[in-house]
């Protein structure tokens, strides 16, 4: 379950558009910068949006390490808080490096101003892949994590595909209970058996239930995706039961002309497939438990006012 490339740029790209910015002479507030080098840079809105799992945008995060170390190398002055003007070394810089930065300039250039400690390991790492000196702290920490959490899911997807049938219907209820669905009382349970007539679970939106969302659940190897019989077979059954909406689980992957075919019937039919399947399990920690815990500080500047 590889992890989406990103929409932004890594930081060291955004060091010579923030120059450039600020070549002006102009001071600038820190949201100001950010916005300026967006719009320079031409950083599409849905990068702007790209938020990460512990809170913020994934843009301003890397905006703020190039400010970080814009600062540290003393190429932009800060005249009163949050605010930053190029100074002379800022402009020295802007016209030496034209061709701007990858990881491997980055950490050339700025290494001598990071903490010994920090200097010494990423000066020792492979050229081909940057260190974690040189990336953003908390990226790294994400990064990290999601690599725990794709083995986690793997692990996850393959003792769901060796469960009971019975254990599977009842693990799908308890992710989409865990979700929210079925209120505060969760009003969820598993039908399957041989005369579940098509439908392995249900859940009540309400006490009466008169929203209820009938669940199908197919525990496939990988590589045997479900296909569009199974879909109709499913929206056959909701027909039966008078039902308009349904989610359908797989511990495999839909075909094509499955995925088709939901988007096109009159039923509200949601697919997730075995990689969706294990995110959410995750995310809303069902068949998992939290190892660890982490936090990261930042300075409280509102403290310093």
């Amino acid at each position: 379950m590889p992890e989406e490339a990103s929409l932004v740029s890594i930081w060291p790209e955004y060091v010579i558009p923030t120059l450039q910015v600020l070549s002006d002479g102009q001071s600038r507030q820190r949201r100001e910068v950010f916005d300026a080098v967006a719009e320079h840079a031409g950083v599409s809105d849905d990068a702007r949006a790209e938020t990460l799992k512990s809170g913020g945008t994934r843009y301003e995060q890397r905006m703020g390490w190039v400010l970080s170390h814009l600062g540290k190398a003393k190429w932009v002055d800060r005249p009163e808080r949050g605010h930053y003007v190029i100074n002379d070394a800022g402009r020295a810089a802007l016209a030496k490096y034209p061709q701007g930065f990858d990881y491997a300039l980055a950490r050339e250039v700025f290494a001598p101003f990071w903490p010994e400690k920090a200097k010494t390991a990423a000066l020792a790492s492979t050229p081909v892949q940057p260190s974690d000196e040189i990336s953003d702290p908390i990226e790294v920490i994400e990064d990290a994590v999601s690599r725990i959490e794709a083995s986690v899911g793997e692990d996850l997807l393959d003792r769901l595909r060796n469960s009971h049938p019975d254990f599977f219907e009842q693990a799908v209820v308890d992710l989409l209970l865990k979700m929210g669905y079925g209120g505060a009382a969760q009003r969820g349970r598993r039908i399957g058996g041989s005369n579940d007539e098509g439908i392995d679970g249900l859940i009540d939106q309400d006490a009466l239930g008169l929203e209820q969302v009938y669940i199908q659940a197919k525990r496939y190897k990988e590589g045997n995706n479900v296909g569009r019989e199974p879909i109709q077979a499913f929206v056959g059954a909701l027909h039966g039961f008078g039902a308009s909406r349904g989610v359908f689980l797989t511990t495999s992957a839909f075909t094509s002309g499955a995925i088709d075919y939901a988007k096109k019937v009159q039923s509200r039919i949601i697919l997730i497939d075995g990689a969706k399947l294990v995110d959410l399990m995750i995310a809303y920690r069902v068949g998992v438990q939290e190892k660890q815990r982490f936090s990261a500080v930042e300075v409280d500047e509102d403290y310093f006012e």
